[in-house]
Formats: structure tokens, C-alpha cells, sequence
């Protein structure tokens, strides 16, 4: 019995990651952000403060992740090749 694989399987899609990680911080902010309510409880107004803003945080960095990554994936042709196109002879 071979050892050898079937197919030869390439590296995952390097955006998998990325796109995981901006998951995972927008669940944190998420998170984050519900438990640091200032109607449910009262606190320290600096303490109020910096829970919304480590979430505020979390979560627009978790966005521009995910958006960086739907670019990557759907995004439009290069510059190059749109330079190449508008340059047609006359």
C-alpha cells in the first residue's frame, strides 16, 4: 500500500485566515460591547468608556479584515489590466 496521496492538495487560500480572524474579532467587540451597557449597570464613567472603546475597536478592525478579504476575493481586474484595456489603438 502506497503512502502517496491521490491528488496532490495546494496550501489553503491564504484570505481563509484572515477572513477567520475578522470573525473572531467582531464576535469579541460584539461581546465586548454587550457587557459594558451603561443602562444595565452602573460604573466608572473611564471604565464605561474605554469597554466601548476597546470594542469600537475590535469590531471596525474585525470589518476592515472582512472587507479587505471580499475584496481580495471579488475585487475587479488589476490597474494593469485596465490600463492595458483603456489603451486600445484608435
Amino acid at each position: 500500500m502506497g503512502t502517496q496521496p491521490y491528488e496532490h492538495h495546494e496550501a489553503g487560500d491564504p484570505t481563509a485566515v484572515r477572513a477567520a480572524l475578522g470573525l473572531g474579532l467582531l464576535a469579541a467587540g460584539g461581546l465586548l460591547l454587550n457587557t459594558a451597557r451603561p443602562w444595565q449597570k452602573q460604573g466608572h464613567a473611564l471604565l464605561l468608556a474605554a469597554g466601548w472603546t476597546v470594542s469600537g475597536a475590535l469590531l471596525v478592525c474585525g470589518l476592515v479584515l472582512l472587507a479587505r478579504c471580499v475584496r481580495t476575493v471579488h475585487g475587479g481586474p488589476d490597474p494593469e489590466g485596465r490600463e492595458a484595456r483603456d489603451r486600445r489603438p484608435s
